[in-house]
């Protein structure tokens, strides 16, 4: 029997599942690209369970289960009954009973992991307050489609260390790059001092000197809307803006994991501009995450 794994957080994969990941994407957006059919999970049911709104997030899992010949159901906990105070553990313990997948988009990474502890189905993260894998497995892939591999590169994060950030501090430790982190006093990470790819720099600038890709974020993520004031102040000097790209290496890419706000934590320019490859990393949400789907219930497949 299969071994049950889950996708809570960026950790969870060892570098040979990541590699197999990034390859069976890259084969499974080649045939999708040639209008070849693919339909490993024919018959198989995603549950998506959102309690924070999504764009990228529901349409790249609804369609890439519906593309892999399975079908997917969307609950909104305020329609359900996880939103009327039903033990997550129960409904976890109903929901594996019922279908093959769930993921879950939410607020605390305590809810997730409660929820998985009691699932005998694969959980995948689609986004917490803490962390957000599935965007950065989006993001390295798309990097990794541009440069051939990201192990021994340096990525520069810029702005608030929030779960983004701290994915991508999972995601370097894993593969085997350098990550710089500027955040403005008080939004920096609390401890990096069992990381041995992560460093912190007070300086954006010197962040981003010699980076292969910088990326960033929202001033203010979903759930702290009510700091968007506060924030505004204390990020600035925190935008990528071409200045701050020109510090980069000459080939340096570009990321945002959207939605943006051009003018604030990015500029027009950049974000539109040719180092840009955020709709590519956008497109790639749906790739990877239909690799993600077929590597936690088919396991390693060798053909």
């Amino acid at each position: 029997m299969k071994e049950l794994k889950h996708f809570l957080k960026f950790g969870d994969f060892n570098q040979n599942e990541l590699q197999y990941l990034f390859n069976l994407t890259q084969n499974i957006k080649q045939k999708y690209k040639a209008f070849e059919q693919r339909t490993t999970l024919q018959d198989r049911t995603l549950v998506m369970i959102f309690e924070k709104s999504s764009t990228r997030t529901r349409l790249s899992f609804e369609l890439g289960m519906n593309q892999l010949g399975g079908s997917a159901v969307y609950l909104n906990t305020k329609d359900s009954q996880l939103g009327r105070g039903e033990p997550v553990a129960d409904s976890a313990r109903v929901i594996s009973r019922m279908c093959d997948l769930v993921m879950i988009r939410t607020f605390e990474q305590e809810l997730i992991q409660n929820f998985a502890q009691h699932s005998t189905i694969p959980v995948i993260n689609g986004l917490t307050e803490q962390q957000h894998p599935c965007q950065v497995l989006a993001d390295i892939f798309t990097f990794i489609e541009k440069n051939g591999s990201i192990r021994g590169a340096t990525v520069a994060w810029i702005g608030d260390a929030n779960n983004m950030c701290n994915s991508w501090m999972e995601a370097a430790e894993t593969l085997d790059f350098q990550l710089h982190i500027s955040s403005p006093p008080g939004y920096g990470p609390k401890d990096l001092s069992h990381l041995k790819h992560v460093k912190f720099f007070p300086d954006p600038q010197a962040a981003v000197h010699h980076a292969d890709l910088v990326t960033t974020d929202v001033w203010a993520s979903m759930g702290f809307e009510e700091e968007t004031k506060l924030r505004k102040q204390d990020f600035q000097g925190w935008q990528v803006n071409s200045s701050l790209m020109a510090l980069a290496s000459k080939d340096a890419l570009f990321m945002h994991c959207l939605p943006a706000h051009r003018g604030e934590e990015v500029s027009a320019e950049v974000i539109d501009g040719d180092q840009s490859v955020v709709w590519d990393e956008a497109e790639n949400r749906l790739h990877v995450q239909k690799a993600l789907m077929e590597f936690l219930l088919l396991g390693i497949v060798v053909n």
